[in-house]
């Protein structure tokens, strides 16, 4: 396996029914759908929706013919406990069809992580907290609970965007407690740079990071790179700073190897939701030879 495949297999969890694409299910799932079929489908990982709406996910799949089951990243609203056992109820009458794998929770207290963690079975759980003020104790009990984690790097505003000191310090955070993480939002672009914030004609545009960035730094920090240098790597903008070869990845003469980097992605720094599957994959032809 190249290097860029160890770093970014299955890596886009697509978001299309969120904002900022906020599309309806049936386009949502027909995007899906074809994306599996690309060439470039190497880089999909699942189709993610609420929980509220998988019935709604379950009529769309009904009118279209596929090959092989649906792969979901349900997320869950104020009643975790509900979503979770509808979540399984879903399974349960759709074999076949679609399957929720991972459940996506935001979640404010040990206790409230400790209880959802018991209740999900044989799902997946990633937990959202914030990346602000520092978010030891919490990524501390997702730990204990076997669990993983979730930052949010972006949104639709500016003040949406966290501090590359804060996304450095919740890798950190999770690499001390042999936490799992995956990101979401914000992330449509491999490098650094400003973009618009929407697809909205004159759209608000704002500095963005890039997924590169992110799980590059991730990679590198996971392999001994100090604190200052990953917040270096999160704020590069330069694209040619980002040597990507077939057998390693490196910047500024750090080196991750395709092992290193399959190890990173299995263990470690998961995935990231976007709403846009597009952009990550033809923004990345842009800067290497990937196919």
């Amino acid at each position: 396996m190249s290097a860029v495949r160890a770093l970014l297999s299955n890596i886009v969890d697509y978001a299309g029914l969120f904002p900022p694409a906020a599309l309806d299910m049936a386009v949502a799932v027909r995007n899906y759908l074809q994306y599996r079929d690309e060439q470039s489908s190497w880089m999909l990982g699942r189709f993610v929706a609420p929980v509220s709406r998988l019935g709604e996910l379950r009529s769309e799949l009904d009118r279209v013919s596929i090959d092989r089951p649906v792969a979901i990243s349900a997320t869950t609203g104020a009643d975790v406990d509900a979503d979770i056992s509808a979540a399984h109820t879903f399974n349960r009458l759709n074999v076949g069809l679609a399957r929720v794998e991972v459940l996506e929770a935001r979640l404010s207290t040990p206790a409230a992580i400790e209880r959802a963690a018991s209740g999900r079975g044989e799902l997946e759980l990633f937990v959202e907290v914030p990346v602000h003020p520092d978010p030891k104790t919490l990524i501390d009990a997702i730990a204990r609970a076997g669990v993983a984690a979730k930052m949010r790097t972006g949104g639709t505003t500016p003040d949406a965007f966290p501090s590359a000191s804060a996304v450095v310090g919740f890798v950190r955070r999770c690499l001390e407690a042999g936490a799992r993480f995956k990101a979401t939002a914000g992330l449509h672009h491999p490098v650094r740079a400003e973009y618009p914030l929407t697809y909205e004609a004159g759209a608000q545009r704002g500095v963005m990071f890039g997924f590169v960035n992110v799980f590059v730094a991730a990679a590198l920090m996971r392999n001994g790179l100090s604190d200052a240098e990953a917040e270096r790597v999160l704020l590069e903008q330069e694209r040619g700073k980002f040597e990507i070869g077939r057998d390693a990845i490196a910047w500024e003469g750090h080196s991750l190897s395709a092992n290193e980097l399959r190890q990173v992605r299995d263990r470690f720094a998961v995935s990231f939701g976007s709403c846009s599957f597009r952009e990550p994959v033809d923004e990345l032809h842009a800067i290497s030879s990937v196919s």
